[in-house]
């Protein structure tokens, strides 16, 4: 007799049906083999599954908003403003796309800065670190171009600012602006473009660093700090993922609460014709560069300012996202070793400095 392919080998139910075609199992072994270092400074692996979690909130309800949003000109104020007022709970799915962005920047830099400092960076953990800092950038990207999206007052006029510094980089300032805008000026033609960039090519980007991201974590584990001894281990399921889950519900109450108690106001729509509005600023995480290039005078023996300031974020941007290659366990042992992880520890402490102190100094004054 022919064996029957749809036979009950994998077991009987709808888990045994599932089992046989797409092999789940194979998942939850991976789960329970996968081992969790516990230490004092285990509390920060969390915050790289509440960055994904928050990046999911990100993804669902910006999918609900897409079901309305029209993205031109003359009707992607109207359309925001009908989501909010008309549709039933359009206002609270906005607000908590909102926040969860804003939170999810927080608790990406948060993570990003707890494994600075512990060094888990390391060989051979160099792509993990190389592909996270990407993913900052996407995050970032995602937070720029959603911000004119509104087309209100605020969002038109920090656009016009943000692109301009783009429009400042030397020898490709001129193509990024055009680039951006679509054209010299902000118009609906830039709505357009952000919108695209917004909901396909930052998306499918995202997708696929996250994608190789997940994997190089998955493939290195974590990284436990040099000089600390784990004092046992976990598996990742169930013992570590319900930890996460708990983590993910005090997120999700934390949102709700922000969207429900201080809606994420929509103000007035853009007019390219009225004068900007008074404290044009961009988003609290861009504001440590904008006050970088505000306060830079306006020239420095002969060059602008802005140039320099412009020239100097990047030179940064390239040294954080080159940190492995340059902090490296080399031939040195001991007392160099400890040095060197003091100095990278130092830089560390004074990147949070600087950056929050800049960005208290503009949301002070």
């Amino acid at each position: 007799m022919s064996q029957d392919p749809g036979g009950a080998g994998g077991g009987g139910g709808l888990w045994g049906w599932l089992e046989e075609r797409l092999g789940l199992s194979l998942f939850a072994d991976l789960g329970r083999k996968k081992q969790i270092p516990l230490h004092r400074h285990s509390i920060w692996y969390y915050f790289g599954g509440m960055t994904l979690f928050l990046f999911g909130i990100q993804v669902a309800t910006g999918i609900l908003l897409l079901l309305y949003y029209r993205p031109s000109s003359e009707e992607a104020f109207e359309s925001v403003q009908f989501l909010m007022t008309r549709v039933p709970f359009g206002w609270l799915v906005r607000s908590i796309h909102s926040w969860s962005a804003n939170l999810l920047i927080f608790v990406l830099f948060v993570h990003m800065f707890s494994v600075f400092f512990m060094r888990a960076y390391r060989k051979p953990r160099e792509l993990t670190w190389v592909t996270g800092i990407f993913l900052l950038f996407l995050m970032l990207g995602f937070g720029f171009s959603g911000y004119l999206l509104p087309w209100n007052m605020l969002a038109f006029f920090a656009t016009q600012v943000g692109t301009e510094v783009a429009g400042a980089l030397p020898l490709i300032g001129d193509f990024a602006l055009r680039f951006l805008r679509g054209g010299t000026q902000v118009t609906g033609g830039t709505l357009t473009r952000f919108y695209g960039m917004h909901v396909a090519v930052l998306p499918a980007l995202t997708t696929v660093v996250l994608g190789l991201h997940l994997y190089l974590v998955q493939k290195h584990g974590m990284s436990v700090p040099r000089g600390v001894e784990p004092r046992g281990y976990h598996a990742f399921f169930p013992n570590f993922l319900l930890r996460d889950l708990i983590g993910w519900c005090v997120a999700l109450a934390c949102l709700a609460t922000l969207a429900a108690v201080f809606p994420w106001e929509l103000g007035e729509k853009a007019d390219p014709f009225a004068p900007a509005p008074a404290g044009i600023r961009p988003e609290w995480y861009f504001v440590w560069m904008f006050q970088i290039l505000k306060l830079l005078p306006g020239h420095v023996a002969g060059i602008e300012g802005e140039l320099i300031g412009i020239i100097a974020i990047s030179l940064a941007a390239v040294f954080w996202l080159l940190v492995p290659f340059i902090d490296r366990d080399v031939a040195g042992v001991g007392d160099g070793r400890s040095r060197r992880a003091a100095v990278f520890t130092v830089i560390g402490w004074l990147a949070i400095a600087f950056i929050a102190a800049l960005t208290a100094r503009e949301y002070l004054s």
